[in-house]
């Protein structure tokens, strides 16, 4: 029996625990699917065998370089997990962690997963140079390297596109279902919101909400998620 895939991250707000509550609410039929804030894409991976072809994309550069490696060349992959695997301590962590900006596709992603798999919480974070800069998690056995989930995405991906790009750059039709999974508005000022550098302000909001209205107006179908604040139910 194959195995299901599943996210390959673990991603701060990812749907995972309330898939069932997203399922109730998908359109009857679906032709092709677009999730242009896609992080674990936890919607994507249930789906995607059921449509009859997926648009996903993110504004993390690290996240949508993953994607296209896992569907591009998932063995030279999996051989650096498997080194990253054997040599993670404390020290390795933050020597991995200190190369920024690796020009090889393939180490970029295997150094992404590995931090991601290793850090505290799961938890995608960075700094005002927008380096990735959570500290190391206390786990006892990571699951760094899961090969057979990394193969199911690769079979998943073949029927995918994968960008780098601004939501409001898809081009759904008629009979199409986009799924909006943006950076949630805060609830309080501890709320996280930094996926990306540069964060998802009020402004972008309300042009989501802009966008979103010329999508329905074409006949596409939506469904969206987002925090219950009062700015929010006013858009």
């Amino acid at each position: 029996m194959k195995k299901k895939a599943h996210p390959f991250v673990k991603w701060v707000g990812g749907k995972r625990g309330v898939i069932k509550d997203l399922l109730l609410h998908l359109p009857i039929n679906i032709n092709n699917y677009y999730e242009p804030f896609v992080g674990g894409g936890a919607l994507f991976f249930e789906i995607a065998n059921k449509v009859n072809y997926s648009y996903i994309s993110d504004l993390n550069p690290d996240l949508m370089i993953a994607y296209n490696v896992i569907k591009t060349d998932p063995h030279n992959l999996i051989n650096l997990l498997k080194i990253h695997k054997e040599n993670h301590s404390k020290e390795y962590y933050y020597k991995i962690r200190d190369l920024q900006e690796l020009s090889c596709p393939i180490e970029n992603t295997a150094r992404f997963i590995y931090l991601l798999k290793t850090c505290f919480n799961g938890l995608f974070r960075v700094n005002s140079e927008n380096y990735f800069n959570t500290p190391v998690g206390l786990y006892k056995n990571p699951n760094i390297l899961d090969e057979a989930n990394i193969n199911a995405v690769n079979l998943i991906l073949q029927n995918t596109d994968g960008i780098y790009q601004d939501f409001s750059r898809i081009v759904p039709n008629i009979c199409d279902f986009v799924y909006f999974d943006p950076p949630y508005y805060p609830i309080n000022d501890t709320s996280f919101t930094k996926y990306i550098f540069n964060g998802f302000a009020d402004y972008e909001q309300i042009r989501l909400r802009d966008f979103i209205l010329t999508l329905v107006k074409k006949g596409v179908n939506i469904m969206v998620s987002n925090s219950n604040t009062e700015f929010i139910r006013d858009l």
